[in-house]
């Protein structure tokens, strides 16, 4: 007779992204999980598969939590400036918690890149959702008169997505919001 899991694997994720968000996928091992979650091996690896698979779903967890937080936040601007603003100085706050720890999914890529296609396929899948979300937000604002009507929403877009990633990466190496706001103004300023 099989066991029931005794575990909610939703808070296990979460706290497993959580410890690879901190500590990063090589410096993280099977015993860290295990403790850090309170429960045994088998049920890590009957859950998730292996580390890898809990890695996984920890990236997916940031996807659908805290990254997909800050693309509804676009919604909430009163104008594409103001709204797109928001969203990269409220990223540039999440990475600098914690002692800097930066972007999970950028640490991802930092550390797991080119060797892992999972976790390549997951941030695309972010990036891509974001350049979505930023290039919409861009269409609506040329319309409304706030950017030239000239402008390509989708290379401002991607753009931004490019902006914020090379951001991230400095936010880890200079984890200070009043040093790195500055600079999304004059990624503002490509707006035209």
């Amino acid at each position: 007779m099989a066991r029931t899991r005794e575990f909610d694997t939703e808070a296990a994720v979460s706290r497993a992204m959580e410890l690879f968000w901190a500590r990063g996928y090589e410096a993280t091992s099977v015993r860290d999980l295990t403790g850090h979650l309170g429960i045994g091996q088998g049920s890590l690896y009957a859950a998730f598969g292996d580390k890898d698979g809990l890695y996984r779903a920890a990236l997916e967890y940031y996807r659908t939590t805290l990254a997909a937080v800050a693309l509804r936040s676009l919604d909430e601007g009163a104008d594409a400036r103001s709204a797109i603003r928001t969203m990269l100085v409220e990223r540039v706050r999440i990475a600098v918690e914690l002692d800097g720890r930066g972007c999970l999914l950028v640490n991802a890529v930092c550390e797991r890149l080119p060797g892992d296609p999972a976790t390549r396929r997951t941030v695309r899948d972010v990036q891509d959702a974001s350049r979505r979300a930023l290039a919409d937000v861009l269409r609506v604002a040329a319309e409304r008169g706030e950017i030239p009507a000239t402008s390509d929403p989708d290379t401002l877009a991607a753009f931004l997505v490019t902006f914020l990633n090379g951001l991230l990466v400095s936010s880890k190496i200079t984890p200070d919001v009043r040093a790195l706001e500055p600079l999304v103004e004059v990624a503002l300023a490509a707006l035209g």
